[in-house]
């Protein structure tokens, strides 16, 4: 078949992220706070991964529903 195969977990995702938004919010502030530490030891890999997690959460009820 010449049908190009679509990730639904992308869509999916995007229909998560207003319910993700505080976690969103908390990582663009922590970007902020860091901008132009010239160090390299400043960064915001928790906040990253908390609003991944909440988007994973979010998306994984959905996803393994339509994958029955």
């Amino acid at each position: 078949s010449d049908e190009e195969v679509v990730d639904p977990k992308a869509t999916m995702e995007v229909t998560c992220k207003p319910k993700c938004v505080r976690q969103l919010k908390d990582y663009q502030a922590c970007t902020r706070r860091i901008e132009g530490d010239e160090s390299g030891s400043k960064h915001c890999t928790g906040q990253y991964f908390d609003y991944w997690q909440c988007i994973d959460k979010c998306v994984a009820p959905k996803l393994f529903e339509k994958l029955k």
